[in-house]
């Protein structure tokens, strides 16, 4: 079974950059999309972006876009979060999700990494 992991998440200053990565281990990520989300605790999970994995065709949120850039290697089976310009209100977890038909955007995400922090001080 194909599992999600993490990575990149850290503290950083507001102003910096940060790239998240998504490695799909245990098989290849043959799903449809992956995309990206991110939480802060007491609130809902907030969807950022999604890129459908064979075309690479991708949606982002608007509020997010021109800082936020999702891509992905399928040779490397990873999907990457490219965030810059961060700032404080960007602090949240961050995680990744595999869906396994149409649409990237709306409906329900079939299986979920365990997220990564990322923290990004004033």
């Amino acid at each position: 079974q194909v599992q999600l992991v993490e990575t990149g998440g850290g503290l950083v200053q507001a102003g910096d950059s940060l790239r998240l990565s998504c490695a799909a281990s245990g098989g290849t990520f043959s799903s449809y999309a992956m995309g990206w989300f991110r939480q802060v605790p007491g609130k809902e999970r907030e969807f950022v972006a999604a890129i459908s994995w064979s075309a690479g065709i991708t949606y982002n949120v608007a509020s997010l876009k021109g800082r936020f850039t999702i891509s992905r290697d399928t040779a490397k089976n990873t999907g990457y979060l490219q965030m810059n310009s961060l700032k404080p209100e960007d602090t949240a977890v961050y995680y990744c999700a595999g869906k396994r038909s149409a649409p990237i955007f709306g409906g329900t995400y079939d299986y979920w990494g365990q997220g990564t922090q990322v923290t990004v001080s004033s």
